[in-house]
């Protein structure tokens, strides 16, 4: 076996998402399998510096993973020519200029989404990482999870027939801060920071729907900010003044609608924090984070209204759960995986800065539908 090494600066890994599912449970999670097979003999060996503001915390977060490369100057880590590979996971206001530099010192390049604020500018670095010859992804994490895999399994084998709508439910509540602690960091809840549900879960709507059933053609969305009042780290009351909750309606190419409603002010009723129901002519499916559940037409029973009696049946045991089939890794690491073969194989990869502008395009329109109070199009975006 030979491992060849490829260096990734993480920007941004201090903060949750980053740490736990970039850092911890992908490329250290390809550490300890011992490097991902790329074949032939070959094992590639992902070297993480970590990049970030905080000295203290870069060199606390290095210490406790036996880390020894981190540092809180992003332009020096760039210049540095053994550096392949650059990942972003900061808040989205900073996303921008560190990603130009990064294509500009010929690094690819790995971010989370949104890529951008707005789709000039994720236009922009999607253009520049395109002439610069780089190459370029962007994470979109829900189509590698086991309910979602399970549920295109069943698309790509004609289980539905002809799809005629999917409804989604996403959301928790979110404590505001004062007498338990907010499992969110409060720059979420200030649109001044970037924060807000529609900038933070349309562009995943946009891939999962685009993946799974077809490009998002209209949207049509309602937004509010139904806790105006939260409590930061800090303890201190700030006003919330980005939206907690979207309830949006997006028509789809080939003519399905989906609903999917989004909200930090929901206490949840349902199997898991996310589920998507799909109703077909032949059959319908309620897929979550990992399970997922099927009725076909010739096993659907025949409910009649009758609000005088009480229900005799359990709805919910008319269900069938579909098996895994399969032995499903984490997602995040899945497509870690499939763009570091892009990056030193050449192998195809289709989740790049311009899919990831189509995500920003949607929540950019779906915030001007609500302000407008109207259903706007969705055009087909391009270099």
């Amino acid at each position: 076996m030979t491992r060849r090494t490829v260096r990734i600066a993480m920007n941004g890994v201090t903060g949750r998402m980053g740490h736990r599912q970039h850092l911890v449970r992908s490329i250290l999670a390809l550490r300890e399998q011992g490097g991902l097979d790329l074949g032939d003999g070959e094992i590639l060996w992902p070297e993480p510096v970590l990049v970030g503001r905080r000295e203290p915390a870069l060199r606390a977060l290095a210490e406790r993973h036996g880390l020894t490369e981190w540092s809180t100057d992003l332009d020096a880590v760039l210049a540095d020519d053994s550096m392949e590979i650059y990942f972003d996971a900061q808040v989205t206001s900073a996303r921008v200029e560190a990603i130009r530099k990064a294509v500009a010192a010929g690094k690819h390049v790995y971010t989370e989404k949104p890529t951008a604020g707005d789709l000039a500018g994720a236009l922009e670095l999607a253009r520049l990482a395109t002439e610069k010859g780089v190459k370029h992804g962007v994470v979109q994490d829900k189509i590698f999870l086991p309910g979602l895999l399970k549920l295109k399994r069943l698309i790509d084998g004609g289980f539905f027939g002809e799809i005629l709508s999917v409804r989604g439910e996403f959301g928790y509540w979110v404590f505001e801060g004062d007498w338990q602690e907010a499992q969110r960091p409060s720059w979420n809840y200030r649109s001044e920071d970037g924060g807000g549900i529609v900038v933070d879960m349309f562009p995943h709507w946009e891939y999962v729907l685009h993946e799974l059933f077809g490009r998002v053609t209209s949207v049509s969305a309602h937004v509010a900010t139904h806790i105006p009042q939260r409590w930061d780290e800090h303890g201190k009351p700030y006003a919330a003044t980005a939206d907690d909750a979207a309830y949006g309606i997006f028509q789809l190419e080939g003519g399905a609608i989906a609903q999917i409603n989004s909200s930090w002010a929901v206490r949840v009723h349902r199997d898991e924090l996310v589920e998507f129901q799909v109703d077909g002519t032949h059959g319908s499916a309620v897929a979550g984070l990992r399970d997922c559940r099927v009725q076909h037409r010739s096993a659907t029973p025949k409910p009649v209204w009758n609000p005088d009696v009480p229900a005799t049946e359990s709805f919910r045991d008319q269900w069938q759960e579909i098996p895994d089939n399969a032995v499903f890794d984490n997602g995040f690491k899945a497509q870690w995986e499939l763009f570091l073969r892009h990056v030193v194989l050449d192998e195809p990869y289709r989740w790049d800065l311009l899919a990831g502008a189509r995500g920003v395009q949607l929540a950019e329109l779906g915030l001007r539908s609500a302000a407008e109070g109207r259903r706007l199009e969705v055009p087909e975006v391009s270099l």
